[in-house]
């Protein structure tokens, strides 16, 4: 028999099961993705039990396809959508509400009465988080303002809240255990990252009981014990946890201080280690933990994007401009090189770093020569600029010069955009080849934690595709240039 790990990556859109053998090989994955439930008001959910059906099921489906024995499975790992905020009954285990995506900019009200009440820079100085509808804190208070089930539940100590990962880890442990590691923690802008503790003034401010609270744990921690609803003969440990652009990082190996990658899924976090060093960001950027591991915890400074890989959904089911994400590709590079029209996709607001709830999204520098080809290559390449805002500000607040940036996900396999990041970063660019980095990430420390992978020779494996820059720097300068103009155009409203 084999022994193997087994991951859950519960993304955005959709949720993967990843089965990775001794060596850290991947030998299967499945998929299936979930509704993305989208208002009139432009509000986004996601169904909880929807959510947690379809992680047993890519678990069930991953196991046949490698045509295993569910025995052989040493531990579970998990990996997640960090913000997406859940609440539910912790007795009966049902949700009171959709669970809150991280996209959705309802909470903005109540980010703008905390912000009149002079609280933004204590909560920027507790959390390294500056008040946005993006985090949790705001979304859970709006689930205590306006469901009345949520309240009814807080006065009798039934009601639990979290992240993703702590929905999943109560549900797979049979309501058991509430957890979430110091990764996910770090995220809800209510976890003091001077404390490494929920922070009790914020959780009265915003109106969240303290008993609704998951433990935070380890991130290598053993978080508990599932049979995955019987699938399994015997219960197997969960034995890592991260927040996926947390896991990505992990599994770019990216585990020195200075070492920085970016994740382009439907939006996007770049990440910088930085060790034990915690950096209070002056200009957008978000302090959190990377992870906690072995015992310590240690730091990152990141940039969130709202609408990356996003984009190019919008493009193929709302506009109908390309059938599959693949054709971007081939159309960017026979679009009109000398046309100057940028796209800012400001759908709910821009994210780091200029953190605009009420920024809209546009189109501009249009000519006679902007098509559709060019169109889409204007957003493929927001992509890009949108990026190297974020590691422009990282090099000026460390100090660091950034000569290498570790990529993953979906639009990685996109050269055109991989070789327009290496010229506007100015930066060597390296495309792992294995995508599943955030799964992966989970499964390599579920598997280190478990005692099955040494964490010393498990990345060697790991091969990767090179981009440099090609692009002279008064093209640079001046493709730049316009894109932040564009950028200036978007925050006028």
């Amino acid at each position: 028999m084999g022994k193997y790990i087994l991951a859950v990556d519960q993304s955005t859109q959709g949720t993967k099961g990843l089965l990775f053998n001794e060596k850290g090989e991947l030998t299967a994955r499945a998929d299936l993705p979930h509704a993305q439930i989208v208002n009139e008001k432009g509000w986004v959910e996601h169904d909880l039990d929807e959510i947690f059906r379809n992680t047993v099921d890519v678990c069930r489906r991953v196991i046949e396809k490698a045509g295993i024995a569910p025995a052989e499975i040493m531990a579970l790992g998990i990996s997640n959508q960090r913000e997406t905020s859940a609440a539910w009954n912790k007795v009966t285990g049902r949700p009171v509400c959709h669970a809150i995506v991280w996209q959705c900019a309802r909470a903005a009200e109540i980010c703008a009465r905390h912000e009149k009440a002079g609280e933004a820079e204590s909560v920027r100085q507790k959390t390294g988080i500056p008040l946005s509808p993006y985090f949790p804190a705001a979304k859970l208070q709006w689930i205590m303002e306006n469901v009345p089930e949520a309240a009814e539940l807080a006065k009798r100590g039934e009601l639990a809240v979290g992240t993703i990962d702590s929905w999943l880890v109560y549900k797979l442990t049979g309501g058991t255990v509430h957890r979430t590691d110091y990764s996910n923690a770090s995220r809800t802008q209510l976890f003091n990252l001077e404390t490494l503790a929920w922070d009790e003034e914020l959780l009265q401010s915003f109106h969240i009981p303290a008993d609704a609270m998951p433990e935070v744990m380890m991130s290598d921690s053993a978080f508990g014990m599932t049979d995955l609803e019987g699938l399994l003969p015997g219960k197997i440990p969960i034995t890592g946890v991260l927040g996926d652009s947390h896991g990505a990082l992990f599994g770019q190996n990216c585990r020195k201080k200075g070492e920085l990658k970016a994740t382009y899924g439907t939006g996007s976090s770049v990440m910088m280690n930085t060790g034990e060093s915690r950096y209070d960001s002056q200009h957008g950027l978000v302090t959190s933990l990377a992870w906690g591991i072995g015992g310590r915890v240690e730091y990152v400074l990141e940039g969130n994007l709202n609408y990356t890989g996003a984009s190019i959904t919008w493009l193929k089911e709302q506009m109908g401009m390309i059938s599959s994400a693949s054709e971007t590709e081939a159309l960017a590079m026979q679009a009109n090189a000398e046309d100057h029209a940028y796209f800012v996709p400001a759908f709910t607001g821009l994210g780091a770093p200029y953190w605009d709830a009420e920024a809209t999204g546009l189109l501009t520098g249009i000519t006679r020569t902007t098509g559709k080809k060019e169109m889409i290559k204007a957003c493929v390449e927001s992509i890009a600029y949108q990026i190297t805002d974020l590691i422009e500000i990282m090099r000026e607040e460390t100090g660091d010069p950034v000569e290498t940036l570790h990529v993953d996900g979906g639009p990685t396999g996109n050269r055109y955009l991989m070789q327009f990041q290496a010229d506007m970063a100015d930066t060597c660019v390296l495309v792992p080849d294995l995508q599943e980095l955030s799964g992966m990430g989970a499964a390599y420390l579920a598997g280190i934690s478990c005692g099955l992978y040494q964490e010393e020779t498990i990345f060697e494996h790991i091969r990767t595709t090179a981009y440099r820059r090609q692009m002279e720097e008064a093209v640079r300068f001046q493709k730049y240039e316009g894109w932040k103009n564009a950028i200036r155009k978007a925050l006028l409203h």
